[in-house]
């Protein structure tokens, strides 16, 4: 009996000091991990939305009425160049799940209504199949595109202006990225474009 006492005292110092230093590196790194994660969100919006040389996140107010009908929306911020509105980045999830859980991205949209840009910035999804939707190539094919249109994902070469050519091999992950990406679309017109 004394020897499982002294045993269970043990097991409960040892995974007392591991909590204490968990909790202790956590505190240290948590504001370095949010700092570099804004700082990757500062870049991505600058990728997606090319003529802003600056932005500004919309009204609280704004937000929480948008969050209030779609809760995939993260952010959004308004792009300008020389104090005129360009467009705006769309931070959301996709909608249609994809193959390993959720994906963010960031969506451009322009004042006249083209898609100016995607940028993923985070996912789950297999290395070399549906992480290829971080590929300029994928990406480059939203470019473009009209807000006026909801995209359609196609496993061949797309024949309209609304369709976006599947990954291959990563079909569901493309009809996931499109879904978030079709997301940002109608928060832009509906809330957005005014």
């Amino acid at each position: 009996m004394r020897e499982v006492t002294k045993l269970g005292l043990m097991l409960l110092l040892i995974t007392s000091v591991a909590a204490i230093v968990l909790a202790f590196s956590n505190n240290v790194t948590s504001d370095i991990i949010a700092e570099v994660e804004a700082k990757a969100n500062d870049e991505a919006r600058k990728e997606v939305l090319p003529q802003a040389d600056s932005f500004k996140q919309i009204s609280e107010e704004t937000m929480k009425s948008i969050l209030s009908n779609n809760e995939r929306v993260m952010d959004i911020y308004a792009g300008y160049s020389n104090d005129t509105l360009v467009g705006y980045t769309i931070k959301t999830k996709n909608i249609e799940p994809g193959y390993a859980g959720d994906i963010e991205m960031i969506v451009g949209i322009s004042q006249d209504g083209k898609v100016t840009g995607v940028k993923v910035v985070s996912h789950g999804e297999t290395p070399g199949l549906g992480a290829n939707a971080e590929t300029p190539e994928y990406r480059g094919q939203y470019e473009g595109k009209s807000v006026d249109n909801e995209l359609i994902v196609v496993k061949s070469e797309p024949a309209n202006e609304n369709e976006i050519q599947a990954i291959t091999g990563a079909t569901i992950t493309s009809r996931a990225v499109t879904s978030g990406v079709n997301n940002a679309i109608e928060i832009f017109n509906t809330e957005l474009a005014k």
